[in-house]
């Protein structure tokens, strides 16, 4: 299992929801750099729930979204779709 990039994930998984094990932070240790793809899936439920059990070799994961969450603002509110 190898540290693959953002943006090779991004390349290989347009647009889904990817669980990543081991995620190498940027220095403001809000966006991630790097990591090893364990599950990737359209649906985010699918990811957190069927990615649980492979998660065991992994000090930490996270979720990342490769595609753009659009954002609409309708009366003050921002609202995902």
């Amino acid at each position: 299992m190898e540290n693959t990039s953002i943006k090779e994930i991004k390349n290989l998984f347009p647009d889904e929801w990817v669980l990543l094990g081991n995620p190498t932070m940027d220095e403001s240790q809000i966006d991630v750099i790097s990591g090893v793809p364990i599950f990737h899936s359209k649906d985010k439920k699918e990811v957190c729930y069927l990615g649980r059990n492979m998660t065991d070799n992994f000090k930490t994961v996270t979720i990342i979204y490769t595609g753009n969450i659009k954002k609409i603002r309708t009366n003050g509110i921002l609202r995902r779709l």
